[in-house]
């Protein structure tokens, strides 16, 4: 038997994934649930793994499987065997109602804002974290995730209020997107080319001029590879 809090996190983390696909973060189950810390969070967590009512796989930070739900929750009953008829049936379901596969996913640390010409701006000692399907990770690479600040990007489809996911690198191909550092201070998303012995960095829209820069007053610090948005 779930206990009340045990019962209101699997409802909601079941939830999410039938609307995601991907489990909540850590801070959205402590939201969700009026706890004060996530080490509640861990505590409900460990109980419902326990009970075998959810599953953590290994070597990802945040990936949930659910592996069965009590009655109360649309669960099937102790002893309930589904009978299996032979032939390809089509599932007549609409597209909501029907099982949403795992999707394994892992949680980066949102670590700054990012805009057009402007540092990379802290948004507190203990950033927030947003789930990232593992399709857009590298496994041998490392990752972190800037929340986008202002319109410069908008024709290659990257909006004010979006999170891009960086993969951490010092190199970049011309036509790359890429956090540029200018100067040693000024960070800027922006699409990447080599000019000669000049560095030009390209906005997606036609109201920011290119910028041409010495080779040497510019350092890659990462290549876009993902990005979410949430409406």
């Amino acid at each position: 038997m779930l206990t009340k809090k045990q019962l209101d996190l699997l409802d909601f983390i079941n939830k999410r994934m039938q609307r995601d696909g991907v489990p909540p973060s850590f801070d959205e189950m402590k939201e969700a649930l009026d706890l004060r810390s996530k080490s509640g969070i861990h505590r409900l967590i460990t109980a419902l793994e326990e009970r075998g009512f959810i599953r953590r796989l290994a070597h990802r930070a945040r990936a949930i499987e659910i592996v069965k739900l009590p009655e109360s929750l649309g669960g099937r009953p102790a002893g309930f065997a589904p009978k299996v008829i032979d032939g390809d049936i089509p599932d007549s379901r609409p597209a909501a109602a029907r099982p949403v596969a795992t999707i394994e996913a892992m949680e980066l640390q949102v670590l700054g804002r990012i805009a057009a010409g402007e540092p990379i701006q802290s948004i507190a000692d203990d950033p927030p974290g947003i789930a990232v399907p593992t399709g857009m990770l590298s496994a041998n690479a490392r990752h972190y995730a800037l929340e986008v600040r202002g319109d410069s990007m908008i024709e290659a489809g990257i909006n004010d209020g979006d999170v891009v996911i960086i993969r951490e690198t010092s190199s970049a191909e011309n036509g790359d997107i890429v956090v540029a550092q200018i100067e040693g201070y000024e960070a800027t998303l922006k699409r990447f080319r080599r000019k000669g012995d000049a560095i030009v960095l390209e906005a997606a829209n036609p109201a920011y001029e290119p910028r041409v820069l010495p080779v040497g007053s510019v350092k890659v610090q990462g290549r876009l590879v993902g990005l979410i948005r949430t409406y």
